[in-house]
């Protein structure tokens, strides 16, 4: 049986869109370009980090977000908060936590994400990021880590996230139950893909889980 949920963040919480967009804007080519390239990357099920090679070959990406924070000190540049969150995320995650499923959003994020999650006063028991646990996706230990914040068996946990390689397998290789969420652009692409069988459930909205649960 479930009973704890956990939740993925970029692109099964927060709307990407505008950091890309923000870093289009930063690399000097169109946004439409950046998106395109990004989803490319995706289709062919490689880093998202490689992005950033082809349109700007050879950039330090860790020195460009310092040169960033210097030239716009006061801005959210390349990260987020409330306003990129999706719009069922506050609604969904009340109605599973009313229902007496235990909330969990623990995702691959920067130290910084941990804080703009946290004042968001989301419907979450805890809240946890990759760099707070120093180990990412799709590494095992990443999802020990989410069974013990979790205190359960992988058994009795669903990860909720977008991709394949992260998500889907890395917590179906855990013992976790795990649902593919077709959002974003590896979440549709992933979505077709013939692995997207190994997830127990492909949704559309997170609005679907509660649905999913009682079923």
């Amino acid at each position: 049986m479930i009973k704890a949920l956990v939740f993925d963040v970029g692109e099964t919480l927060i709307d990407e869109t505008r950091i890309w967009s923000r870093w289009a804007d930063r690399l000097g080519v169109t946004r439409l370009t950046f998106l395109g390239v990004i989803g490319g990357v995706a289709a062919l099920k490689r880093s998202h980090r490689e992005a950033f090679q082809i349109v700007r070959p050879g950039l330090d990406v860790e020195a460009e977000i310092e040169a960033w924070a210097e030239d716009e000190p006061d801005s959210l540049r390349n990260h987020f908060d409330a306003d990129d969150l999706y719009p069922d995320v506050r609604e969904a995650l009340r109605g599973l936590r009313e229902a007496g499923y235990q909330v969990i959003i623990a995702g691959n994020q920067p130290e910084r994400a941990y804080d703009a999650l946290v004042a968001m006063d989301l419907p979450a028991d805890s809240i946890h990021t990759s760099d707070g646990w120093g180990v990412a996706k799709p590494q095992p230990e990443f999802f020990a880590k989410v069974a013990q914040v979790a205190g359960r068996a992988p058994g009795e946990i669903l990860y909720v996230g977008d991709r394949l390689d992260n998500d889907v397998l890395a917590a179906k290789r855990a013992g976790m139950h795990v649902a593919l969420l077709r959002r974003g652009p590896w979440g549709f692409l992933h979505a077709a893909q013939p692995e997207a069988a190994e997830a127990d459930v492909v949704i559309d909205s997170l609005h679907d889980l509660l649905p999913y649960l009682r079923g």
